[in-house]
């Protein structure tokens, strides 16, 4: 594996975004709007009764959250596709650079994105909302890493799906993220879903991170048994996405889908 290599993946999206100012809406503008919405929705519910006056923290919590998993995602995935929508995809295959190293690349300027994410998210919440993200303190670290290495695992097996199916499989790596929010309980306990669903939510790593952050904004210690069992989950999620994209990558080498993107 080479550092060099590497660099020279997350240079050449650099200047994507820098080229192309609407790519930004992912890291600025949609986080943004996501707080506007959720907390909006939080203080209305807290406006009706005392009862539901603590629900407020907990969405605003679980949007900002949701965003280290989606952020992490979309890089790795709109990562590769960027090569499909400017055919240059067969450039990239003749390159020595390796798969891991495009990945890595693609990950690396992840993280950046959910850190400058947060940090729209963490100062509007506090603008808008009176939502205080350091008053938590380091218990959402954890939580986070968990999250993004879920949303590495999902971006690289979006990657396995356009490489199988063509550019209309996009769709899947768009909708992927907003179906694990809904069957991870972002928002909401895994019991309030419908029963036929919480078997597959227990087994999701996402499920005990999202879990694990209801139970620290509710002034609990954070629950290192939901952190270890979700961190283990997330890398095998991890291994499971790259194990599917490597496989469909030596199909896709092996038909000629070469043409696909060309």
């Amino acid at each position: 594996m080479s550092a060099h290599r590497i660099r020279i993946v997350i240079r050449r999206h650099l200047y994507v975004m820098w080229r192309a100012p609407h790519r930004w809406f992912d890291i600025a503008f949609w986080p943004l709007m996501d707080v506007i919405l959720w907390g909006s929705l939080g203080v209305y519910v807290a406006q009706q009764d005392a009862t539901s006056k603590a629900s407020a923290p907990f969405l605003i919590g679980g949007a900002m959250m949701f965003h280290v998993l989606f952020q992490s995602q979309i890089a790795v995935a709109t990562g590769f596709m960027e090569e499909t929508w400017s055919r240059n995809l067969m450039n990239v295959l003749t390159t020595p650079v390796t798969e891991f190293e495009y990945i890595a690349g693609t990950a690396i300027l992840g993280i950046a994105k959910v850190i400058a994410a947060l940090t729209v998210v963490s100062i509007t919440a506090y603008a808008f909302f009176g939502f205080d993200t350091t008053a938590v303190g380091w218990d959402l670290v954890p939580i986070a890493l968990i999250l993004m290495i879920v949303g590495w695992g999902l971006g690289i097996a979006g990657i396995g799906a356009v490489l199988r199916f063509g550019q209309g499989a996009e769709i899947i790596t768009w909708g992927s993220n907003f179906i694990l929010m809904a069957l991870s309980g972002a928002f909401n306990p895994v019991e309030s879903l419908p029963a036929v669903l919480q078997p597959i939510s227990a087994i999701l790593p996402s499920t005990k991170a999202f879990d694990a952050m209801r139970q620290v904004l509710a002034g609990k210690p954070l629950p290192v048994h939901e952190i270890v069992t979700g961190l283990i989950g997330s890398v095998l999620f991890v291994i499971a996405g790259f194990t599917f994209s490597w496989y469909m990558l030596r199909s896709f080498r092996r038909r000629g889908f070469i043409t696909r993107f060309s």
